[in-house]
C-alpha cells in the first residue's frame, strides 16, 4: 500500500492565487464576454496553471490537488460577491 503524497503548501500561495484568479476571470469576462457557464471552467484552468507552474512546479500531484482548491475558492468567492452585489442593488 502506498502512502499519500505529502503536500507542502504555503498559506500565502492561496492568499495571492485566489484574487489573481478572480481578477483574470473578471478581465476575461469584460474583454472576451465569456458567458456565466464558462466561468468555472476558466477559473479551473487558471487555477491549475498557477498551481502547477508557479506554486508547485516540483510536484505534479500537489499542483493538481491544490489547483482544484484554488479554483474552487475563487469560484465560490466570485459567486458570493456577485450574489451580494445583486442583493445590494435590489
Amino acid at each position: 500500500m502506498t502512502e499519500f503524497p505529502i503536500i507542502h503548501t504555503n498559506v500565502w500561495d492561496a492568499v495571492w492565487a485566489i484574487p489573481v484568479i478572480m481578477i483574470v476571470i473578471i478581465v476575461l469576462k469584460v474583454l472576451l464576454s465569456i458567458s456565466c457557464k464558462h466561468i468555472p471552467v476558466s477559473a479551473t484552468v487558471i487555477g491549475m496553471f498557477i498551481s502547477i507552474f508557479i506554486c508547485h512546479p516540483q510536484n505534479l500531484s500537489a499542483g493538481i490537488f491544490m489547483g482544484f482548491f484554488y479554483s474552487a475558492a475563487a469560484i465560490g468567492t466570485f459567486a458570493s460577491l456577485k450574489t451580494t452585489f445583486q442583493a445590494y442593488r435590489s
